[in-house]
């Protein structure tokens, strides 16, 4: 099983709407953090133009990737500058610090 890493940056206000569509879903893991900062749209009544957002990171399955994806722009789009955007992007390994566990696949394959 290859993974992914679903990093979303969304409107504050669509946070609580994302996080109910990808809890609908059965995501297994979200962390979220406050984030400031500008892309196109910027706020000209800040010294630092930043804006005020919501980083959500998900760590899923590559087969899962496209539906959390459909998830989170469905539940975030306002179709104004500033709704946000979405990466996904390959993840080499992934480690449980508790036991240090790896992935499935790479304990089958007998990496370390």
């Amino acid at each position: 099983m290859t993974w992914c890493k679903v990093t979303a940056i969304v409107r504050g206000l669509a946070l609580e709407r994302v996080e109910q569509q990808l809890e609908q879903l059965g995501v297994p893991g979200v962390t979220v953090t406050q984030v400031r900062g500008f892309g196109e749209y910027r706020d000209f009544f800040r010294h630092d133009w930043t804006v005020g957002h919501a980083r959500l990171e998900l760590y899923v399955p590559q087969g899962d990737a496209d539906r959390y994806v459909a998830a989170i722009l469905e539940a975030a789009r306002t179709g104004e500058p500033g709704d946000g955007i979405v990466t996904v992007a390959p993840v080499e390994s992934v480690i449980r610090i508790r036991d240090g566990r790896r992935t499935p696949d790479e304990a089958a394959a007998g990496t370390t």
